[in-house]
């Protein structure tokens, strides 16, 4: 599977850097681009996978890029953002963003749209070094990590972003039985995937890829996604959840808030939007929250 993400890219990177209510501006370059390789491996996973729910894919980390996030949706509508803690070198490694002290952590979170009662969404955790203690330096080697610790498949990914493009190329060896040689097609096939050259997929169309990589191969091409089913930008974010947050803080908490500044003011991470609450808001908030809550008295 191959992914170019261009406007939904540029949309999230536009977007952070026009957040004022925050003061962060726009990425450090490798922050940028650690975060759009992210995005296209995220939107290449939830492809793959056809899941009913929502696909996250996290990277905590213990240096300055604290935590990069995506949320990709069943029809591929998405979100990410960054949280960065202090200066990010120009030159800045992977390692050296998000793993300085090695307790840097890569999770998948599969969280379904049906949930059973009780059920949890499903999450696989693995830290961000190799089978030898060793940091690793790019994405596309947590995942395959990943995909080979929690979900016991094959993986070879490439995965490259700048400014304009977010890009990735996914092979996985699908299972089979009874074919002594699919070991061998797959490393074949995975090492020409790897022979990828990070400027090649970020400006080579689809078709002169796939003639590059597998000109000796029969190679079968399905029609890409367009329109509304393509990847795209979409925040879920809303003023009834802001709500929802508010008062999960407790009405102490949000009086405290209300005492310092004439309102509570979020700011949404992913999109920028800006949601206020005064003190008249916040009254009706913890108001409807008690009248809902069982065993509270009703007035007749």
């Amino acid at each position: 599977m191959l992914v170019r993400l261009t406007d939904t890219w540029t949309e999230i990177l536009r977007r952070r850097a026009s957040n004022t209510s925050t003061g962060t501006g726009a990425y450090a370059a490798p922050v940028r681009d650690v975060l759009g390789q992210l995005v296209a491996a995220a939107t290449l996973m939830q492809s793959n996978i056809k899941f009913d729910g929502s696909l996250i894919l996290q990277i905590l980390g213990d240096g300055p890029l604290k935590l990069a996030v995506v949320e990709v949706q069943p029809d591929l509508a998405l979100r990410a953002t960054a949280t960065v803690i202090g200066p990010v070198d120009e030159v800045a490694t992977l390692s050296q963003m998000v793993n300085h002290s090695r307790q840097g952590r890569c999770a998948i979170t599969l969280d379904p749209v049906a949930k059973l009662p009780g059920q949890q969404p499903y999450q696989g955790v693995v830290p961000l070094v190799d089978n030898q203690g060793q940091p690793m330096e790019t994405v596309s080697a947590i995942l395959e990590q990943y995909m080979r610790q929690s979900e016991q498949l094959d993986t070879t990914l490439v995965l490259a972003a700048n400014e304009q493009i977010a890009a990735g190329l996914l092979i996985q060896r699908l299972p089979a039985q009874g074919q002594g040689s699919v070991d061998e097609h797959y490393q074949r096939i995975s090492i020409l995937a790897k022979s990828l050259q990070r400027e090649e997929l970020l400006t080579l169309d689809v078709q002169t890829i796939l003639h590059r990589l597998f000109w000796q191969e029969q190679v079968r091409q399905f029609e890409p996604l367009q329109r509304k089913n393509a990847p795209r930008f979409a925040c879920s974010c809303s003023r009834e959840r802001v709500a929802r947050m508010i008062v999960g803080l407790g009405q102490a908490e949000a009086h405290s808030i209300l005492a310092e500044r004439a309102d509570i003011e979020v700011a949404c991470d992913f999109c920028g939007l800006q949601y206020r609450f005064d003190a008249v808001d916040v009254a009706q908030l913890f108001v409807a929250s008690m009248l809902q809550s069982p065993g509270s008295p009703v007035a007749h």
